[in-house]
């Protein structure tokens, strides 16, 4: 079965909506936990997390991307998706839970949606790796989208429970915590439109947007994920929950595939 180029953006929209929607899954406990959980217990979350979607990158947006394009063209994107993460990282204006401040100072922003837009620059690629994932159009590339929608929705877990908890810990009430971490996860659906009209529009193009989704997932995972994992204390722990996360999503991508 080959999909239509409508078809390809309606898949990738979709999917990307309720990987997305995860988030809010994730954030519910707040609501119902006596108790908030430790930093060890979010940095191991994180660190499935990061582990989870080093498998997806690898396995369902590099390894196609090489074979639909070659080494060559994989590289270049994985260089160009990195690029554009960099420059968004550094003249967006933002606010980190742990490292503070990015970006241009904006003053009359209210600090919340710093950290909002942080979570968004964190968030839009998986997104657009959804909505690119279905690219190709053909049986294997749809097994291939609904695996990388999934490992999306299942990081944004306990992603969407780590900030939610940030969220709290930096004086927000339990409603706002949780609004505001559903709302960061909806913000993957524009990546995911964005990525399949990509697609859509310049499907020969599709190893090259692959390859440009996985360096942006790279670099996501290295310069936001790992450094908070490993910045409490828990270096060990964060460190095997990533392997455990990554053996959990290569085995659910043979499942799938």
């Amino acid at each position: 079965m080959d999909l239509t180029g409508g078809q390809i953006f309606t898949y990738g929209a979709l999917a990307s909506l309720i990987a997305g929607s995860a988030t809010a899954i994730g954030a519910l406990p707040i609501f119902f936990l006596k108790k908030q959980l430790s930093e060890k217990q979010l940095d191991m979350a994180l660190g499935f997390a990061a582990g989870v979607m080093l498998a997806a990158t690898m396995f369902s947006l590099i390894v196609p991307a090489i074979d639909l394009g070659g080494i060559t063209i994989t590289a270049i994107g994985i260089i160009v998706g990195a690029v554009i993460l960099e420059l968004m990282d550094t003249f967006a204006p933002h606010e980190h839970f742990l490292k503070g401040h990015e970006g241009p100072d904006m003053a009359l922003v209210k600090k919340v949606w710093l950290f909002v837009i942080a979570i968004t620059l964190h968030n839009f690629p998986e997104g657009m790796a959804v909505g690119v994932s279905f690219g190709g159009g053909t049986t294997e590339m749809i097994k291939n989208g609904i695996v990388v929608a999934t490992a999306i929705g299942i990081q944004n877990i306990p992603e969407g429970t780590a900030t939610a908890v940030s969220f709290l810990k930096a004086g927000y009430s339990k409603k706002q915590a949780f609004w505001y971490s559903a709302f960061s996860g909806w913000v993957e659906p524009l990546g995911g439109i964005v990525g399949a009209a990509f697609i859509v529009l310049m499907r020969p193009a599709l190893p090259f947007f692959l390859a440009l989704a996985a360096g942006a997932m790279l670099y996501v995972i290295s310069d936001e994920i790992i450094p908070e994992t490993h910045s409490h204390g828990y270096e060990r722990a964060a460190t095997f929950s990533l392997i455990v996360g990554f053996l959990v999503m290569m085995i659910l991508d043979n499942a799938l595939g």
